[in-house]
């Protein structure tokens, strides 16, 4: 289990980058996770900004939910640790 440090943001952290891949308004969207089946919304989750990319981490688990990595101007977005990300 991951410890939480002073670098552990919330998942508003991460709305905007999300907004701008999926098109929509994400913190409201409810993630299940696919380790531990935790439904949260994406707001509630604990977000890392200083890795090479963001990622999100289930609150209830610490398991990887999303991981986005700029790739040049695109961007490569993992979900595997979702099992469910449906928009609010």
């Amino acid at each position: 289990m991951h410890a939480l440090d002073n670098t552990a943001l919330d998942g508003n952290a991460i709305g905007g980058l999300l907004g701008e891949i999926f098109g929509t308004e994400m913190t409201t969207a409810a993630a299940t996770c696919a380790a531990c089946g935790t439904v949260s919304l994406v707001a509630e989750t604990i977000v890392y900004l200083r890795a090479p990319g963001a990622v999100m981490r289930c609150r209830a688990c610490t398991a990887i939910l999303l991981v986005v990595t700029p790739h040049g101007e695109m961007k490569c977005v993992d979900l595997l640790g979702l099992s469910a990300l449906e928009p609010g």
